[in-house]
């Protein structure tokens, strides 16, 4: 079984510092708007990183096991927040909206491979959250 590191550390106020096991360094802090700081990234830009670029990775495996010739690929994620009564939140629904561009094999291939790239991302089948796929695909 696979182990993940991280650590943080607080560096005054609303920032700090994380270390990542795959030797990324860098600053993070709250969101400007509930008191941080601008410029540095959140944990809610770090959980969007996350999910889109595991999905990014698995859609590069997809398209090799399937023997899809990838041509361009592209793909926005955006996080809708759920605020409840008590005045927690959490993110309720995931939406990753892939554009690619591939050559000669049909759509419902390559649909089936955005499927399965789905189903093997490690981050985006950890998440509560309800996570959508919704592709623009340009066959060639």
């Amino acid at each position: 079984m696979a182990l993940y590191k991280n650590k943080v550390e607080w560096r005054g106020n609303h920032l700090g510092y994380t270390w990542c096991q795959n030797g990324v360094k860098m600053e993070f802090s709250a969101p400007p708007d509930l008191f941080g700081m601008p410029d540095v990234i959140t944990p809610e830009d770090a959980f969007m990183a996350a999910a889109n670029t595991c999905y990014h990775m698995m859609v590069i495996w997809a398209m090799e096991r399937f023997r899809i010739e990838l041509v361009s690929f592209e793909c926005e994620a955006s996080g809708e927040v759920e605020e409840l009564m008590d005045r927690t939140s959490w993110f309720k629904k995931v939406s990753l909206s892939p554009k690619l561009v591939v050559k000669g094999k049909p759509e419902e291939v390559v649909r089936r491979a955005l499927e399965m790239a789905l189903k093997y991302s490690t981050i985006c089948q950890s998440l509560k959250s309800e996570v959508c796929i919704s592709p623009i695909i340009v066959i060639l």
